[in-house]
């Protein structure tokens, strides 16, 4: 799943954006920006809230209920701001989190994020960094969903979102979590995927 997911997220943010192209080939021609640079002088530009669920059918990965899920970025390197391959050399960081409604596993986390914006309303995105949970280790645990094999994994994530306003978004967010195989135990991962609400401040 983990591959499928780099896999996806390649040809998501890459490859089909001519915009996204020209703009690297054009470093200093103005760009789209997703969400305005904050104006307020805090520290994060942007907050995400929404809901999630299990999206691996087999059974050994189900997950029961939903995710309450939320996520604060901010933009140090002046990410929104850089254009071309400059943009690539400057990600957001981000950090988050998700509930579970009916015992699964909680998460934490904290990344990288980059944007391509394909049109001034419509943008995708990639994330990478690590999360912390409180879900199963192994089968001896007793519970029914994932074997994760270790309390630290890899978090990825692709979205692609659409600005209704110049501080309202929609974003339809899939994300994955494992350990790669870099750990010892099961790895069956988590993998999530749903709907959330971005706000720029």
């Amino acid at each position: 799943m983990m591959h499928k997911l780099y896999a996806l997220a390649v040809i998501a943010v890459l490859l089909p954006t001519g915009a996204f192209a020209a703009d690297l080939s054009a470093p200093e021609a103005p760009i789209a920006m997703a969400a305005p640079v904050n104006e307020t002088g805090g520290i994060f530009d942007e907050a995400r809230f929404g809901i999630l669920t299990g999206v691996d059918n087999s059974d050994v990965n189900e997950e029961d209920g939903a995710f309450v899920t939320g996520m604060l970025f901010f933009d140090p390197w002046g990410h929104m701001e850089a254009a071309g391959w400059d943009r690539l050399l400057r990600p957001r960081i981000h950090v988050g989190g998700s509930i579970a409604t009916e015992g699964e596993a909680n998460q934490v986390y904290a990344g990288f994020s980059w944007t391509a914006n394909v049109t001034d309303r419509f943008f995708l995105e990639l994330g990478f960094g690590g999360t912390l949970h409180d879900g199963d280790l192994d089968i001896g645990e007793g519970g029914d969903g994932p074997k994760l094999g270790c309390r630290a994994l890899f978090h990825e994530y692709v979205a692609a979102g659409f600005n209704v306003t110049d501080r309202w978004s929609v974003i339809a967010h899939l994300e994955h979590s494992s350990h790669a195989n870099l750990c010892d135990g099961p790895n069956n991962g988590l993998s999530r995927g749903g709907v959330m609400v971005g706000y720029t401040f």
